[in-house]
């Protein structure tokens, strides 16, 4: 049987989000990084003052990546736009479905390469209306279709894997790429298939030895996975709907998760009522900050 270990480690931020998503950390900063899509809202938090910032968007943000030191790239339900860290300016960059506009981003994150896979979905959650897509120096290449809810994209260190999952059907996936680019050289296979599991497979990264570490909503939990999609443990939270977890100092054995109260009734928000922090899980792990993305 899979280990469970009941939750050690803290709540890095009490503030509640209705859908935290998208976690994503600046080494160069110490600065995490979080969304509150439905709030229309980014989170700043200096992991060594503790100081937090709330910047609100004018669209539904739910990824960001590092450019340079004066820029981010955030992807949004209105295409991708450049944002200046100083000022908060947007700038547009590319559209990702100009002709879905029900339609969202959700899940995504930068690939060794300096490529972004970016995923979208309906806003009303229609099934087989979303899509997972490659960006590269503002090109935007379609790579998966008729996915309804798109999420655990991640890479191994080398960048010659691809995950991800449609958490409607509960099904890893695996796909070989060219390390360089980040895109696909063969055809995506199912790696772990929890399916006829309760909750759903959420958010995912991928550590220094390729464990991929995925937060399952509806079941408050961390999950580790092996190269060969073994789960090797859960790791329990004070959050039913945990979203999406991010490795915060490199090599140093922390992991953030977000987690939400969206579609949690009265009586599951007070069962809840860390639902929508953010917080830490203090395990030993081996991690790295994400690529920066390259114009």
């Amino acid at each position: 049987m899979t280990p469970i270990h009941t939750f050690e480690g803290k709540v890095l931020s009490s503030t509640l989000c209705n859908l935290g998503e998208g976690p994503s950390f600046d080494p160069d900063t110490d600065t995490l990084w979080w969304f509150d899509i439905l709030g229309k809202t980014l989170h700043e938090l200096d992991i060594t003052s503790g100081e937090e910032q709330a910047h609100a968007l004018p669209f539904m943000g739910s990824v960001l990546a590092r450019i340079d030191a004066d820029r981010q790239l955030i992807a949004s339900d209105e295409g991708l736009f450049i944002r200046n860290r100083a000022s908060g300016a947007l700038s547009p960059y590319v559209q990702l479905e100009p002709d879905k506009p029900g339609n969202r981003s959700n899940d995504g994150r930068t690939h060794p390469s300096g490529s972004l896979w970016i995923g979208t979905m309906s806003k009303r959650s229609e099934t087989g209306a979303g899509a997972i897509y490659h960006v590269a120096g503002g090109v935007v290449t379609k790579l998966f279709g008729n996915i309804s809810i798109t999420n655990s994209i991640c890479f191994s260190p080398d960048g010659s894997i691809g995950y991800f999952v449609d958490t409607r059907a509960n099904r890893l996936m695996s796909v070989p790429l060219n390390p360089s680019t980040g895109l696909p050289v063969g055809e995506a296979t199912v790696l772990t298939d929890t399916s006829d599991e309760p909750g759903g497979m959420d958010g995912s990264v991928c550590d220094l030895d390729g464990h991929i570490w995925n937060a399952r909503w509806g079941e408050g939990a961390v999950d580790e996975y092996d190269t060969s999609g073994r789960r090797l443990a859960r790791y329990l939270l004070p959050a039913k709907h945990t979203s999406c977890p991010v490795f915060v100092l490199e090599g140093a054995g922390r992991l953030a998760v977000t987690s939400a109260w969206e579609g949690l009734d009265e009586a599951g928000r007070a069962a809840n009522p860390l639902a929508g922090a953010l917080f830490e899980l203090d395990i030993p792990i081996r991690g790295a900050a994400d690529p920066t993305y390259r114009l």
